[in-house]
C-alpha cells in the first residue's frame, strides 16, 4: 500500500502536481510514510535526499524542473500506478573532507560530484593522489571534478568526462579547462579509492571545494572517498530506470 509523504519546491508546476496528488492519495507524516515523493528538479532532489535520508525511506522524484535526470516524468494517467510498481536502486555518496588555510576541517557528502574550482582570476595549481600513488604531480587548470556514476551525466558530462554505469564501481576524475598538462584527460579509478587533492599555491591561487551545492572556500587539502555506510534508495518507473537513463545518455554521447 502506498503511504507517501510529499515534498515540493516553490514553483508553479510543483504546486500543480502537488495539488493533483493531494486529491488522489493521502499525504502521510514523515514518521508514518513508507516512501517520500519529491516534486521539483534535480537540485531539490539532491537537497531533499541529504535532509531526509535519516528517515530511512525510499525517494520517488517527480520532475517539475527542466532536465530532471534523477526524477520521474509526471503523468496524470500513470503516476499513481507507477508508484506501486517502481523499482529501487541504491547509491552511496562521496564524502568530502576539506582542510582550509586556517587548518579548520569541514565535511559534506556529494551524490553527484565534488568540484574543485579556482576562487580567483588565477588558475588553480593542484596535486592529485590516490592513496600513496600520485595521479598527477601538478595540474594547472580551472579545477578538477570527481564524479560518481549517478553524477556522471551531470557536470562531469559537460566537461567531456566518461558516463559510468551504475554498477561500474568506478569514479571519474576530470580536469576543468586544463592548461598544463594540456593533453591530460583525467582518470577513471576504483570506487574504493581515497583521492587527495592539494593546493600547491594557497596564497596566490585560492580554490574552493564544492560537494554538490555545499561550498568550502580557501581549501588547502581535500580528501574524497565513497561513504559505503550511507545509502540513498531511489525509486524509478519500471520503464525509465536510472540504469536505462544512463545507457541512453551513453548512446547519445557516442553518436554526437
Amino acid at each position: 500500500m502506498i503511504n507517501p509523504h510529499i515534498l515540493f519546491d516553490n514553483t508553479k508546476q510543483s504546486k500543480k502536481i502537488k495539488n493533483y496528488l493531494d486529491h488522489n492519495i493521502n499525504n502521510a507524516s514523515l514518521s508514518r510514510c513508507n516512501l517520500i515523493i519529491v516534486i521539483g528538479g534535480d537540485g531539490f532532489m539532491l537537497s531533499s535526499l541529504k535532509k531526509y535520508n535519516k528517515y530511512k525511506k525510499p525517494f520517488y522524484g517527480i520532475n517539475a524542473g527542466s532536465y530532471g535526470f534523477l526524477m520521474n516524468k509526471f503523468s496524470s494517467k500513470n503516476t499513481i500506478r507507477n508508484l506501486s510498481k517502481a523499482k529501487q536502486v541504491s547509491i552511496s555518496p562521496l564524502e568530502m573532507s576539506v582542510k582550509n588555510k586556517f587548518n579548520k576541517t569541514k565535511k559534506s557528502i556529494a551524490i553527484n560530484e565534488v568540484s574543485i574550482l579556482r576562487q580567483s582570476r588565477q588558475t588553480a595549481s593542484l596535486e592529485i593522489s590516490n592513496g600513496s600513488q600520485k595521479i598527477i604531480k601538478k595540474l594547472v587548470s580551472d579545477g578538477v571534478l570527481i564524479s560518481t556514476p549517478a553524477g556522471s551525466t551531470a557536470y562531469n558530462m559537460s566537461v567531456y568526462g566518461p558516463i559510468l554505469n551504475l554498477d561500474s564501481k568506478k569514479l571519474s576524475i576530470r580536469p576543468i579547462s586544463a592548461f598544463r598538462p594540456r593533453r591530460w584527460k583525467g582518470r577513471v579509478v576504483s570506487d574504493k579509492s581515497k583521492i587527495v587533492i592539494k593546493n600547491l599555491n594557497i596564497q596566490k591561487r585560492p580554490i574552493s571545494a564544492v560537494a554538490d551545492n555545499y561550498e568550502v572556500r580557501n581549501a588547502k587539502t581535500i580528501s574524497i572517498k565513497i561513504n559505503q555506510k550511507v545509502r540513498f534508495n531511489l525509486l524509478y518507473d519500471s520503464n525509465r530506470s536510472l540504469q536505462k537513463k544512463i545507457k541512453i545518455e551513453q548512446i547519445r554521447k557516442e553518436t554526437n
